[in-house]
């Protein structure tokens, strides 16, 4: 239990981490953020599969695949209804968005609470990793997670000053989008933890939030911008990378 907390500390630390950064390098290029957003994508997208998809197919039994088939578009539609009601990323942060300073706040916020309740099924994920017993593959998904939100902590900390938040109150509200994902993280552990035979399923469907994310979110974000190409090799490097961790180890 000791290192499943660690690990949540860690994962939420890393949108800390990635607060920080974006302070310090608040006008780094779009090209270099989409490279490292990618890459966390290729990461993320070797952890679900491998991590996740993989094990629940090898527990389930005699419905193997119809449970994991079901699990992932569970954890798919899940997503697709938390993006319903509070829209992320490229929804939120586009060139229509209000010029009035109350506007822009208001939209500010909501970007940031959205970046929030998406981080739940992230730290979901990674606790349910914990709950399989397998703890190398565990700390893959984790690290994959991880990867991915230093880039989102770093996005979130220049508009928020820029609607006019005291640099404190834009750290703290960065900490929080973080501390939802060590809440996930943990529940997600015990979910599967106390209830074994739903680990199957448990796995699919976290497997399946993390596909949604990468195909809805990551790689829209990260071919919005003219960088494609760079973005493309990123992903396959950030997914060989997680191939050969799983192979060596």
């Amino acid at each position: 239990m000791k290192l499943v907390l660690l690990t949540a500390l860690g994962v939420g630390g890393a949108t800390v981490l990635g607060a920080v950064l974006g302070f310090l390098f608040r006008n780094l290029s779009r090209k270099f953020s989409d490279i490292v957003l990618s890459f966390a994508a290729g990461v993320m997208l070797a952890a679900a599969v491998i991590g996740l998809i993989l094990p629940s197919l090898e527990s389930g039994g005699k419905y193997a695949i119809l449970i994991a088939v079901a699990g992932i578009f569970a954890g798919a539609l899940c997503l697709n209804l938390i993006d319903q009601l509070v829209p992320h990323m490229h929804r939120l942060v586009g060139p229509d968005r209000e010029s009035h300073p109350d506007a822009r706040l208001n939209k500010v916020l909501l970007f940031v609470l959205a970046i929030a309740i998406h981080n739940l099924p992230e730290g979901l994920a990674a606790g349910v990793g914990f709950g399989s017993g397998d703890t190398t593959q565990a700390l893959v998904i984790a690290g994959g997670i991880a990867l991915q939100n230093i880039p989102e902590g770093m996005v979130i900390i220049a508009p928020m000053l820029a609607a006019g938040l005291t640099p404190g109150k834009t750290f703290f509200i960065a900490a929080l989008t973080g501390l939802v994902e060590v809440l996930g993280t943990v529940v997600g552990y015990y979910a599967v933890h106390l209830a074994t035979f739903i680990l199957p399923f448990a796995l699919a469907f976290a497997g399946g939030t993390m596909l949604y994310i990468i195909s809805d979110e990551m790689i829209p974000e990260t071919h919005a911008g003219g960088n494609q190409r760079g973005a493309t090799y990123a992903l396959l490097v950030g997914f060989c990378l997680m191939l050969a961790v799983d192979f060596l180890l």
